[in-house]
């Protein structure tokens, strides 16, 4: 049964301020995933010594991987990934609309790859969304629209995953939930599994949007030391079926 993960790692700096990417790789391979959907990720910055986090978290776990720099300063980037062993390809990476009227308001992006899960062709939309709620919703729009989710090769079974930055009350999680099902309230679990922050997780900003294809049968976050140390989120695992039959995939991996 496969398992994705997403994690928002914060640049690989823990809530003892330490930077260790090592810690990172360790919390993720403890969840054993097929694909890994990463949040704030630092490559060749300074502030965590010019590492490409993306690929030492990706050679760590014995992944490949696809990044995109939703921010670009000069050789510095700034952004998500999506990391799996399984067949795959990207297909999209870009940038998401945001309120020009508002200085200082740091990019945002995604990035869509389609992996091959068994015989069936997964769409996996991984994305970190603002903290303004005008530009969530536009980016929400955006993420619904035909450049995206609607998009004539999105289709099938699809997860759109990330840090949305929001809860289940707004109107952007409304508006995203239109076409797409809560994985957590689709899970029927007890309780909702709360992400932020890592150390007393109150808010459940970390979400897995899912089609009609995807079956979730099992849903939690790790709370054990290393994982509360580690990032400011707590990692979430989602593991899921997929019901509906697809073509044969011919993906490979590399």
């Amino acid at each position: 049964m496969p398992r994705l993960v997403t994690y928002n790692v914060h640049r690989c700096v823990g809530v003892d301020r330490r930077l260790d990417i090592e810690r990172i790789a360790a919390v993720i391979a403890d969840l054993e995933p097929d694909i890994v959907c990463l949040q704030e990720l630092d490559v060749r910055r300074a502030r965590t010594g010019h590492v490409d986090q993306a690929q030492g978290i990706a050679a760590r776990l014995k992944m490949d991987f696809h990044f995109h720099p939703a921010m670009k300063v000069e050789e510095e980037l700034y952004g998500d990934a999506i990391l799996t062993a399984l067949p795959q390809r990207r297909i999209k990476a870009a940038g998401l609309p945001t309120l020009r009227n508002i200085p200082g308001l740091e990019p945002r992006g995604a990035i869509w790859v389609e992996v091959a899960v068994g015989e069936h062709r997964l769409q996996v939309l991984n994305t970190h969304l603002g903290l303004v709620p005008r530009e969530q919703r536009l980016q929400a729009v955006a993420l619904a629209g035909t450049d995206w989710l609607g998009h004539a090769d999105c289709r099938g079974p699809r997860m759109l995953i990330g840090d949305f930055n929001f809860t289940s009350v707004t109107r952007p999680y409304r508006y995203l939930t239109r076409d797409l099902r809560d994985a957590q309230r689709h899970a029927g679990l007890d309780r909702s599994i709360k992400t932020f922050p890592s150390a007393f997780p109150t808010l459940r900003i970390d979400h897995c949007f899912i089609s009609e294809e995807i079956v979730i049968t099992g849903i939690h976050a790790p709370f054990h030391p290393l994982a509360r140390m580690a990032s400011d989120h707590l990692p979430l695992a989602i593991d899921f079926e997929i019901v509906a039959a697809g073509p044969r995939s011919d993906l490979r991996a590399g």
